[in-house]
């Protein structure tokens, strides 16, 4: 049996630095659940990143015993937008929408999500498991930066993101996208470590 770190594999697209930079990551499984309000306050966020980890450590047992393999399960995600992205106001989430999701080896298939999926839910009686689907995603060229720091604190490194997009002759594209590389659980707000990512085209 082979242990295999996620996170060493796609360290490439899973550190940043506190100057923005340019990445393009290559099409990827997730597991992912769609939903709208501040994930502060709305239980559906709640209830939804309350499913993802369970599915996932259920895909990862399936994988595991599919192919030996046994995988370290990567840190949430979440894409995040607004119907008029010039309305996305990190200090007012009340309106967004996100799509909370967590990256996945290329072993997972469509049968055995599906599968994982009902089990997982039926056994532990998850309220937003039957929204989970596994989905493959790309988001073409982006720029990224670290924010070490409480959540709602982003909104200087946000600008500072779309500010660098902005100077070196692109426009911001796509849904602006966060991962979470602390759990919020047990770490101090002041040394939470999230990259924002935000994709771009070519003016």
């Amino acid at each position: 049996m082979a242990g295999i770190d996620l996170k060493k594999t796609y360290r490439e697209h899973y550190t940043a630095k506190a100057t923005p930079s340019i990445v393009d990551p290559p099409k990827r499984p997730f597991l992912m659940i769609d939903g709208q309000g501040d994930p502060n306050t709305a239980p559906e966020y709640i209830d939804a990143i309350e499913a993802l980890y369970p599915i996932a450590y259920g895909l990862r047992a399936a994988i595991k015993d599919a192919t030996g393999d046994a995988y370290t399960v990567m840190p949430l995600e979440g894409l995040w937008w607004v119907a008029d992205m010039a309305d996305l106001d990190p200090a007012d989430k009340s309106n967004w929408l996100w799509t909370a999701m967590i990256c996945l080896p290329d072993a997972v298939t469509d049968t055995m999500g599906r599968e994982v999926i009902a089990a997982v839910t039926d056994k532990k009686a998850l309220i937003s498991g039957s929204k989970a689907r596994i989905e493959v995603f790309a988001e073409g060229p982006a720029a990224q930066i670290l924010h070490i720091g409480p959540y709602s604190d982003e909104g200087p490194n946000i600008e500072k993101l779309h500010r660098f997009i902005d100077d070196n002759g692109h426009s911001l594209a796509g849904k602006h996208h966060e991962i979470y590389l602390s759990d919020p659980r047990r770490s101090d707000p002041a040394k939470l470590r999230t990259i924002i990512r935000q994709p771009f085209t070519d003016t």
